[in-house]
């Protein structure tokens, strides 16, 4: 093999790799980024039929200046809110088996977590797979944000104002909770391969834009709202071993849908205790 010929594979194996390594992780990931042409939306509403459960709420009993600026002297979960007319809100909707479409566009106020006043806002969160989950605290306490789930990981915040980027490589669901005592602090990271998805608002509403025609099963995933038991966890900040709620598995509903070119599908749900 002459020098040239040398040089010329070595030059091929080169453009080889930089091309693969600047492929779009969506493709990687098994979804492709096309122009969509003629596309329409689906819409709906997540209501709860039904008696409403009765949630317990957990008491402060720690940094109250910081976590209980209202003295309200206990915290609600957040696991379950409805609205006076049954609305449901934190409900992820979402297409499945979605393989192409519109580029990723999740609103930024969903993959930015912050910790205020011992609470996760937004309580919560969609993640694309393979981007950073953004975290920082606004309270002037330690937190210790403790993920499982799809993620692992177990980052301190012990200064205001701290920021620290969380890399999501997975898709699925991530549990967050606080290891610093703050036992009432939970919330949910949805790590997403496509960007049709959408979390209902306080009047229970979503909508899905961009869709390419054609026929989809969509999913309301609710992360359930039921204490089922307690687990002990060592207070990091203390060094004395705490009790945290344990909570059920997450519930699904699933329709099926068509979406037609220009138009607008509308697509509701109830909820409810099974």
């Amino acid at each position: 093999m002459s020098g040239k010929t040398k040089v010329a594979g070595l030059i091929f194996v080169c453009l080889f790799w930089i091309f693969i390594s600047l492929r779009p992780a969506a493709a990687q990931g098994g979804y492709v980024t096309i122009s969509v042409s003629d596309p329409g939306t689906i819409q709906g509403v997540v209501k709860w039929t039904g008696t409403v459960p009765k949630i317990p709420k957990l008491p402060i009993t720690k940094n109250e200046q910081v976590c209980d600026p209202q003295n309200t002297k206990t915290r609600d979960l957040e696991r379950l809110l409805i609205g006076p007319d049954g609305a449901v809100e934190n409900t992820v909707v979402y297409l499945k088996n979605v393989s192409e479409g519109k580029a990723m566009a999740i609103p930024d106020q969903r993959w930015h977590l912050d910790q205020k006043n011992c609470r996760y806002v937004p309580h919560i969160l969609i993640v694309p797979v393979g981007s950073a989950l953004q975290i920082e605290s606004s309270d002037p306490i330690l937190h210790t944000v403790h993920m499982s789930g799809a993620a692992s990981n177990n980052i301190p915040f012990p200064f205001q104002g701290q920021y620290i980027p969380a890399m999501m490589r997975e898709p699925g669901v991530v549990n967050l909770k606080c290891n610093a005592g703050h036992v009432w602090m939970n919330a949910e990271v949805i790590v997403v391969k496509n960007p049709y998805v959408a979390v209902t608002d306080e009047q229970g509403r979503f909508k899905i834009s961009d869709v390419p025609p054609g026929d989809y099963e969509i999913e309301a995933w609710h992360e359930g709202w039921r204490i089922i038991s307690e687990e002990s966890v060592l207070d990091v900040s203390s060094q004395v071993e705490v009790k945290r709620p344990i909570y059920s598995s997450p519930e699904t509903w699933d329709k099926k849908v068509t979406v037609k070119g220009g138009q607008t599908s509308t697509v509701d749900f109830a909820l409810s205790e099974r």
